[in-house]
């Protein structure tokens, strides 16, 4: 609870009618949740539907003040700004009075590897005697809970919110995804950053932000809005490395594969149940040991080892505390013993299905098949990247849907097989039977990799969202093949 003068001392007011003596019990931007004594602020922005229609069933849901962009008529207080989403980030702040604060806050940008990353990172601060909080795609862990994740990076009311919860459950610090819409969006306006991750940037989200270089600008934030006292972790190999650094005033600690890289990627391996990866840092050289597959991990891996020595955890600390770390859907096995591999990946932009494949090429002798699709109502730009992805690393294609949700799934599947052209595929819009096509081909020593996904365990067909789970499904296929 606070009162909405004080509240309002956090952002520029254009205009303002009413009594500001008003208790705010709550802070809401959708009508459907407000409660009596909330505060509805009506969001306008970026792709979001316009809040503004619906300040009257806020009103009428007990909305105590609404902020606005336009005057409406309320019998309540009507606060004007220019911007209702800097309005949400700043009002958050101080209605859940700043408990970023009291956190030693951990973000992580970039295409692909955020997820693993973060998840690297708790482990690594859990290990280091720091209780750490997570926020990303697949889930949010505050204190001893964990929350199914509805955004990678939550709207700005909510995100304080589980800062606040995180530290009243005792946690030090917190780790979380920094999307390009949490950026673009203003969600994590006001959140000082003491270590911040770049991990890479290939093409992703361009229905939303139009251009390649806006989606860049948009990452860049981050970076530039860190303090000097802060640390950015960046992706030297990365081209888009220099635009994340151009306006950055934090310390720089750089790693990757090149020479100029401070931690080092110098040698790796890996096999269907981890890899090993070889680094050398300014505090010498170090081995890990991982559970996770997959080349592109070694990048993730050597990012945590560049925030743990920037936290002053020393390199036996780190490789210990990484060794045991999976995440759900990221090149995740499903292992019913059978004779050839199947491997879920959440890979869902060409980069992503590139990086999937690669990895599986370089696990088999024998064949390796490709399942993916495309989602809908998302850059239709990139489904020949992807079909042209899978044409030329994978020895068949099976090209079946994501989640359609309102474009038909068998128009997808023909704007992806223009990219697949006249190599080996098989096309399948039902993704169940799809799974079951790849997995019925298989032969032994041969790879499947599922992608698009990952840890998703619904399908969005239309407005319904089903349950749906591709291991679930690999799983289900493989008991019953065994049993044959």
């Amino acid at each position: 609870m606070a009162g909405l003068s004080n509240l309002l001392a956090a952002t520029q007011v254009t205009h303002l009618r009413g009594e500001t003596e008003v208790e705010i019990t709550g802070l809401s931007v959708d009508s459907r949740t407000v409660k009596p004594g909330d505060l509805f602020v009506a969001l306008r922005g970026g792709q979001l539907e316009d809040r503004h229609p619906f300040v009257g069933a806020a009103l009428a849901a007990g909305a105590a003040a609404v902020v606005v962009e336009d005057d409406v008529e309320a019998a309540v207080t009507v606060v004007r700004v220019k911007s209702t989403l800097i309005a949400l980030a700043d009002l958050a702040g101080r209605f859940y009075d700043h408990p970023q604060r009291s956190l030693r806050m951990v973000g992580v940008t970039g295409t692909n590897g955020k997820t693993t990353t973060t998840y690297l990172l708790r482990a690594m601060l859990e290990a280091h005697g720091l209780s750490t909080g997570l926020i990303g795609t697949i889930e949010y862990r505050i204190g001893n809970r964990c929350v199914a994740s509805d955004n990678t990076t939550p709207e700005a009311h909510q995100l304080h919110a589980l800062l606040r919860e995180m530290v009243e459950e005792q946690n030090q610090a917190a780790v979380m995804e920094v999307s390009s819409h949490g950026l673009s969006l203003g969600r994590v306006r006001g959140i000082d950053f003491e270590q911040a991750v770049f991990t890479n940037l290939t093409r992703d989200h361009l229905d939303y932000h139009s251009t390649y270089e806006a989606y860049t600008a948009a990452k860049a934030t981050l970076f530039d809005n860190l303090d000097p006292d802060a640390h950015a972790i960046v992706n030297v190999d990365d081209d888009s490395s220099v635009r994340m650094l151009a306006k950055c005033k934090a310390s720089v600690l750089t790693y990757g594969a090149s020479e100029q890289a401070d931690v080092r990627i110098v040698g790796g391996e890996s096999h269907f149940r981890g890899s090993t990866v070889a680094l050398v840092t300014p505090d010498g050289p170090i081995t890990l040991n991982l559970a996770l597959t997959g080349a592109f991990n070694r990048y993730n891996a050597a990012a945590a080892v560049a925030v743990g020595l920037r936290m002053g955890i020393g390199l036996k600390d780190i490789a210990d505390s990484l060794q045991d770390v999976r995440v759900p859907g990221r090149f995740e096995l499903v292992d019913e013993g059978q004779s050839f591999g199947v491997f879920v990946d959440y890979a869902h932009t060409p980069d992503g299905l590139d990086n999937a494949l690669r990895e599986g090429r370089s696990l088999t002798d024998g064949r390796l098949i490709s399942v993916f699709g495309c989602g809908g109502d998302r850059d239709p730009g990139k489904r020949p990247d992807m079909g042209r992805v899978s044409a030329a690393l994978a020895d068949v294609s099976v090209v079946t849907s994501d989640n359609p949700r309102s474009e038909d799934p068998e128009a997808i599947v023909q704007e992806i097989l223009p990219g697949v052209g006249n190599a080996p595929h098989r096309v399948e819009v039902d993704r169940r039977v799809a799974i079951e096509l790849a997995i019925g081909m298989a032969e032994p020593g041969d790879l499947i990799v599922i992608a698009g996904k990952g840890h998703e365990d619904y399908q969005i067909v239309g407005r319904e969202r089903c349950h749906f789970d591709d291991r679930e499904e690999a799983r289900r296929v493989l008991r019953a093949r065994n049993e044959k």
